[in-house]
């Protein structure tokens, strides 16, 4: 039975070495143990000069209690010397989505040269301006199942400009065209552009891809999709289904790039989203250094209809400017009439805003007015009594009716005046509820999917089947979304300058 003692009391010792000394306040009603004290049956020797704890005992080294548990298990789990770890290198990056796979792809390659060559400056500003969105992106990506670096498809898009507008009419960081945005429910019209806020386009997006990714079944050919249109990507893979037979994934996208099908833009599209996927991940390595901005942050209030943003900026303890930024999607310098409207104000206002808001004179708080034209009248000289520019007046009064030849006013009309406040802080952009398309073709017709469509009444709509639909449209379900295009019917090819833009609708 002794070497079952002397065991046992060797497993106490080393317990007692690893646990620390309770406190008098720990262990009430007993005497306190001293810190590093053992079984006293076998005392530890402490050599003079041996570290103190903090109460001025001796205390139990690392060394020791390594020393010990050699002497009992033959073998130690401490290490006595810690291994040095280089903090200086930086870890591997990873990725949520194949890029590895395709980085040495030759048109991937040539992005990754070109953004990192004569587009280097202007590709690191860009990469800069969407830190401040990331943190949201990467959130609503992966709350709506996709790779959270699909967040640089939006550097590919706009370089993260919520004000981007492109010749086809796409607006925002997301690029959306009037009809597919009111699809995706987002509000368009004279007042509220949707397609510049860069919360309720991220979901947008978010959802559109999603259904391409389900339809298509893989993350590239979704891609392709958001830049040239479902419709043209469906068709290609039913026209080459026997190339891509044995083709899986997202390997399909390269082998239709290569069948000269898909536009150009379509076409280098998804090698763009691949090099600014790997050069984003480790900028360093290609000469880039990056200042990340503030994450984009805000409080929410309620104001009432028809509220001047500098009012808004005044009870917020803000600036126009920063008002504008927080809420790109507000065009006039005012909330739209009407209703009550939710608006963003920097962080940490939100707490004083109401009492400050209320503070603010009654004509303060006032937007715009609306008098009646007169004989005689004219825009610069109605203009320059009401203290703003010809151009603001216009701008708040598209459907002015003016006499010819001397263009002065109809007199009797009801001309909505804006405050200089507000037509200084409005925006000088066009009325996004207007698009304008090339006249139609005979040869084919696109259907933009509305909320509450299905295949079944779509192709009732146009006198075909819903087999003929999802034919037509390469689908494999008949699952549909809000602002997809489908095309419902065709005789013959699709190559008329007029279908191929409409297949490249968004």
């Amino acid at each position: 039975m002794r070497p079952s003692s002397t065991l046992l009391g060797s497993l106490l010792l080393v317990g007692c070495l690893l646990r620390p000394a309770p406190s008098p306040a720990q262990a009430p009603g007993h005497a306190a143990q001293s810190p590093g004290s053992i079984d006293p049956m076998r005392p530890t020797v402490i050599p003079a000069g041996a570290p103190k704890d903090a109460l001025g005992k001796p205390a139990v080294t690392k060394t020791e209690v390594s020393r010990r548990a050699v002497e009992v298990f033959g073998d130690s789990l401490i290490l006595l010397t810690p291994p040095v770890i280089d903090s200086s290198a930086a870890a591997e990056p990873t990725w949520d989505m194949d890029v590895r796979t395709y980085e040495t792809q030759e048109r991937v390659a040539h992005y990754v040269t070109m953004f990192t060559g004569k587009s280097k400056d202007r590709i690191a500003a860009q990469l800069e301006r969407g830190t401040r969105y990331e943190p949201m992106i990467r959130a609503k990506m992966k709350a709506g199942g996709l790779p959270e670096d699909m967040y640089y498809l939006a550097l590919i898009e706009s370089g993260f400009d919520n004000n981007a507008y492109s010749r086809a009419a796409a607006v925002g960081m997301w690029q959306f065209m009037t009809s597919t945005a009111r699809g995706m429910g987002m509000r368009v019209d004279w007042w509220v552009d949707e397609r510049r806020d860069p919360v309720k386009s991220t979901w947008a997006a978010v959802r559109f891809i999603k259904g391409m990714r389900d339809q298509f079944g893989s993350l590239y050919l979704a891609a392709a999709a958001y830049n040239g249109g479902p419709g043209r990507v469906a068709r290609g893979l039913a026209r080459y289904a026997d190339d891509l037979e044995n083709t899986k994934g997202d390997d399909a996208f390269f082998v239709l790039a290569e069948k000269d099908y898909l536009h150009s833009e379509t076409r280098e599209y998804v090698p763009q989203l691949i090099a600014a996927a790997l050069i984003a991940k480790e900028p360093k390595r290609y000469g880039m250094t990056l200042h990340p901005r503030e994450p984009f942050a805000y409080d929410s209030v309620k104001v009432p209809a028809s509220t001047p943003l500098v009012a808004i900026a005044k009870a917020a303890g803000s600036s126009i400017p920063e008002i504008r930024d927080l809420n790109p999607h507000l065009l006039r310098g005012m909330t739209p009439p009407r209703t009550a409207y939710l608006v963003r104000i920097p962080p940490g206002s939100g707490a004083t805003f109401d009492s400050l808001f209320a503070e603010i004179p009654k004509a303060a708080r006032v937007a715009t007015g609306v008098v009646e034209s007169k004989k005689g009248d004219t825009v610069d000289r109605l203009a320059e009594k009401n203290r703003i520019s010809s151009r603001s007046l216009l701008a708040f009064n598209p459907n002015i009716r003016r006499l010819k030849p001397s263009g002065r006013l109809v007199p009797g009309q009801a001309i909505l005046i804006p405050s200089p406040s507000v037509a200084s802080a409005a925006l000088d952009v066009p009325d996004p509820s207007i698009e304008k398309y090339a006249g139609g073709s005979k040869r084919l017709k696109v259907h933009t999917v509305r909320r509450g469509e299905t295949v079944r009444s779509i192709a009732k709509k146009y006198d075909t089947t819903p087999e003929r639909i999802m034919k037509l449209n390469g689908m494999r379900k008949a699952v549909i979304f809000p602002g997809q295009s489908l095309v419902v019917s065709s005789k013959g090819g699709s190559s008329s300058k007029a279908s191929k833009r409409k297949s490249r609708k968004r």
